[in-house]
């Protein structure tokens, strides 16, 4: 295709110079011939005097068609070469600037911020990147629509823009990521912290979009060239001033978002240790190295046991038993929280089959995954799949669940619990779950977080938050379950409170399924083995056995 563009440019061209040579060859052709056939043209009309030759007046018509047939091309070739300047300019805006909000895209930035470096270090100046991510965007998106979410970016474009002084320039990289770069005073840092400041103050205000007003927040990285020694050697192009850049928005965005981190090299360590974590949880996905490990519910009054909390653990080849705060969040981060989950509650659902029937299982369900309108029927198919009835599961949700989408999840739970499966509000104190919350929520139990729990054993606040806690479920009718029941002391605390469920190392710490199975047994709590369905071949063989004995008898 390229070739025959080339070709056709060729092929044009050399049209063009072959005009241009006729056109150039008619006008020598009038000077030459008009200059003897136009006097005697005029002597002719003008007296009795004979006219000029015919074959030079139709040479001088010719000649005065081409010029006219040059002149047209001539004009259409300036129109043409317009037409083409107009689409190459065109073609290089597509190139460079992003068409939703105008400001330049990923590919120009590169170009941008390195010929302002040049610019900067011929005068002594530092370069400062900073890369700007809106926080939790996908969810405005999902919540309100793509159409929503790009007038978002616009007006956010906007906003930074306003903010920025001249000499900086402002990208979108994509998605909900922006970047500006711009020059500053190297002993005079701190001017890009109170430009990031104002952005934080201006920039995330609420957008209005019509009658819905969207809150947001947006996490900021920033990278320089120059350290405290001067230019630093090791930052050489805008890739490494993105790229260090991109690393301390991360950084951000771990530690809560809504804020901004310069680039420091130990954040790189972190990031590469991060990556490692995500490669080993997809890999782990595949290999089957995260199992359920339980932990024992007893009630706190009579000291039996009532069931079981399952707890996600990682078994990795390089790096042993790995605790759930470490690899949930990135699970989430990632996308594979529910994949995750679902291969842990088929190993569990089929562990607590061989339990005393009983005995329930409490499963710990992710913020990401109760965003999922098809989570209850995905959950039910699971049960009725390994036939563990919905009255022995019990769901835990936290109280951040709760301020995502009320109406989704208050619909949620309502479809659960008509089928029988319990919720729990799990870690109760720690959020922002209000009263009307709790009142309208169908939930069956209430969970005090274990950092109040273990207050109980060193303040009279402590113990008076629990009695509040315990109050405040017992009013709505809610039973309580305690976590972090760790000595004997706490577990006195209590049993003077009564009627209460409780969980924790004090009963013994987690357990694999093995474990769990051989304390059943001894307990004398195994469910009782499932009659052996006999086959086609075993009933037809004992008919026949029948029918021989009764004509025996006969």
């Amino acid at each position: 295709m390229a070739e025959e563009k080339q070709g056709h440019r060729l092929g044009s061209a050399e049209k063009d110079l072959v005009a241009l040579g006729i056109a150039t060859a008619a006008i020598i052709l009038f000077v030459g011939t008009g200059g003897s056939v136009l006097p005697r043209v005029v002597n002719a009309v003008t007296s009795d005097a004979s006219g000029p030759d015919g074959l030079l007046v139709n040479a001088l018509l010719l000649n005065i068609a081409l010029i006219i047939f040059g002149w047209r091309r001539y004009r259409q070739l300036n129109e043409e070469i317009a037409e083409r300047r107009r689409a190459e300019a065109h073609a290089r805006e597509l190139a460079e600037i992003d068409p939703l909000t105008g400001c330049l895209n990923r590919r120009s930035m590169s170009a941008a911020t390195d010929e302002l470096r040049a610019r900067a270090m011929t005068r002594g100046e530092a370069v400062g990147y900073a890369m700007i991510d809106l926080d939790n965007f996908k969810q405005i998106n999902d919540m309100h629509g793509h159409s929503i979410g790009d007038q978002v970016l616009v007006q956010l474009s906007q906003r930074i823009l306003e903010q920025l002084p001249d000499n900086a320039v402002l990208a979108r990289l994509g998605g909900d990521e922006f970047a500006f770069v711009i020059t500053y005073d190297p002993d005079a840092r701190k001017r890009l912290d109170e430009l990031v400041i104002r952005l934080f103050d201006h920039a995330i205000l609420p957008f209005r979009l019509g009658s819905l007003v969207i809150d947001a927040t947006m996490s900021i990285g920033i990278a320089t060239d120059h350290d405290e020694n001067g230019l630093n050697p090791n930052v050489c192009d805008a890739a490494e001033l993105m790229h260090r850049a991109d690393i301390a928005m991360y950084h951000a965005k771990k530690q809560g978002k809504n804020r901004y981190f310069w680039f420091e090299p130990n954040m790189e360590t972190e990031l590469r240790f991060r990556n490692e974590l995500e490669a080993g949880i997809r890999a782990g996905l595949v290999n089957g190295e995260f199992v359920p490990y339980y932990e024992q519910q007893v009630d706190i009054d009579s000291g039996e046991l009532v069931g079981f909390e399952m707890l996600a653990r990682w078994q990795s080849p390089q790096m042993g038993l790995v605790s759930p705060e470490i690899f949930i969040p990135i699970a989430e981060e990632i996308g594979v929280i529910a994949e995750l989950s679902e291969k842990l509650m088929k190993q569990a659902f089929e562990d607590a089959l061989e339990w005393d029937e009983g005995l329930t299982l409490s499963v710990n369900i992710s913020p990401v995954q109760l965003r999922d309108p098809w989570f209850a029927q995905k959950l039910l198919k699971l049960l009725v799949t390994h036939k563990l009835p919905p009255h022995r599961l019990e769901i835990e949700v936290t109280e951040s669940c709760l301020h995502d989408n009320i109406g989704m999840v208050r619909s949620m739970i309502t479809s659960l619990r008509n089928q029988g499966i319990r919720v729990s509000l799990d870690d109760f104190g720690t959020g922002y779950s209000s009263l009307e919350q709790l009142r309208s929520l169908p939930f069956d139990t209430l969970k005090i977080d274990r950092t109040f729990v273990r207050e109980l054993r060193m303040s009279e606040d402590g113990s008076r938050i629990v009695d509040a806690i315990v109050s405040l479920g017992r009013g709505l009718g809610l039973p309580i379950t305690a976590e972090g029941v760790e000595s004997e002391e706490v577990l006195g605390s209590l049993k003077k409170i009564g009627n209460l469920k409780g969980q924790g190392f004090l009963y013994g710490k987690p357990e694999t399924a093995a474990q769990v199975r051989e304390r059943l047994r001894e307990m004398g709590r195994l469910a009782a083995p499932l009659p052996v369905e006999k086959s086609e071949q075993e009933i037809e063989f004992e008919d026949t056995l029948q029918n021989l004995q009764r004509r025996a008898q006969r």
